[in-house]
């Protein structure tokens, strides 16, 4: 049996296109596949067509809409995941309709699928007042919680998710006026955000006691754990339990991304 035009853009399209035009890492073209998989899955199971006989003019709007109902009915995927299925699927259409422009009115209708708008979740904070009762907690003579206060500050100071505090090197924070610190987010986004005096003067004496102010230290981590290894996600969220009484403070806000 001939080869159909699906199952030859499909395989160009995962091993040559994203991983050579695209440079798409590992795990992106895993979840790609991952989406086709499904969707043959779906159209031999449901919709009765094997994968040898699927052509793109079979994946029309209508088939594309109701894999996507099956995911979330028959598979229980959330809105979050569905999106991303369909997102797969949006970027083959685009590398197909460039391929075979003679198709493009079908493909540009299939890249019209909409995503589904996801509900926000409601951030908790912490009040002023709650903060303060954290920031009370280190041990201000002992270099952990020397070192746990000036932590906490930062993070409280910026608005930083704990990976992009993790991920700050001594040579991202820059003390003389204006204070700021450099902060790397996703997609390598870097941001400069200001400090306050407060937070600044904690980070200026930190840096002296750990001897952190030479210029060869500048790639070193800037918080780091007893055996000056950096910090883990695990390890902040660890120093933040400790720090917010659970009789007093919700901390369950702390969202590791």
């Amino acid at each position: 049996m001939k080869p159909t035009d699906f199952a030859e853009y499909l395989t160009t399209f995962l091993t040559n296109w994203l991983t050579k035009q695209r440079n798409a890492s590992p795990k992106t073209i895993h979840s790609y596949r991952d989406t086709f998989k499904l969707l043959l899955k779906y159209c031999q199971e449901r919709e009765h067509i094997s994968p040898e006989r699927i052509t793109m003019s079979t994946l029309t709007v209508e088939l594309i809409k109701d894999f996507l109902s099956w995911l979330e009915t028959e598979r229980r995927c959330g809105i979050s995941t569905r999106n991303q299925r369909l997102a797969a699927i949006h970027s083959f259409f685009r590398y197909v309709q460039a391929e075979e422009p003679a198709g493009l009115y079908h493909f540009q209708k299939v890249i019209a699928i909409p995503v589904k708008k996801v509900s926000k979740p409601v951030v908790e904070h912490l009040t002023p007042e709650a903060m303060k009762l954290i920031l009370d907690q280190p041990d201000r003579n002992h270099p952990r919680g020397r070192r746990d206060l000036t932590l906490m500050s930062v993070l409280y100071d910026t608005g930083a998710r704990v990976q992009e505090l993790i991920d700050v090197k001594v040579g991202d924070v820059f003390l003389t006026l204006p204070h700021v610190i450099v902060l790397t987010g996703k997609g390598n986004k870097i941001r400069r955000v200001p400090l306050m005096k407060n937070t600044a003067f904690l980070l200026q004496s930190y840096l002296a006691e750990n001897h952190l102010n030479s210029q060869h230290k500048r790639q070193y981590p800037l918080f780091t754990n007893r055996q000056h290894h950096p910090l883990t996600k695990e390890g902040v969220a660890y120093i933040w339990s400790g720090l917010a009484q659970l009789d007093t403070v919700n901390c369950s806000f702390l969202v590791i991304p």
